[in-house]
């Protein structure tokens, strides 16, 4: 576990300076050929990903971990179901 609390990521995403859909977009596809649990971080500085990263957890069966503290953006961590 990380200082946060939450697992360290095994996939980063980057979609800073990527509007929405980007970032769940990314996450879709990194999703679908990922195995199941694998914690994935998608790091945006967009603010709408804090509410949709979530939603779409929920929508597919994964697990939303939580936010991690960064230098630049949020880092949004999901464990791939």
């Amino acid at each position: 576990m990380s200082a946060e609390g939450l697992p360290p990521p095994d996939v980063v995403l980057d979609c800073l300076g990527r509007p929405c859909p980007v970032p769940v977009v990314e996450l879709a596809r990194a999703a679908q050929r990922l195995p199941a649990g694998t914690v994935v971080e998608v790091v945006s500085d967009d603010p709408a990903a804090r509410a949709d990263v979530p939603a779409f957890c929920r929508m597919r069966g994964h697990a939303y971990l939580g936010e991690a503290a960064r230098d630049v953006g949020t880092g949004l961590r999901v464990r791939v179901a």
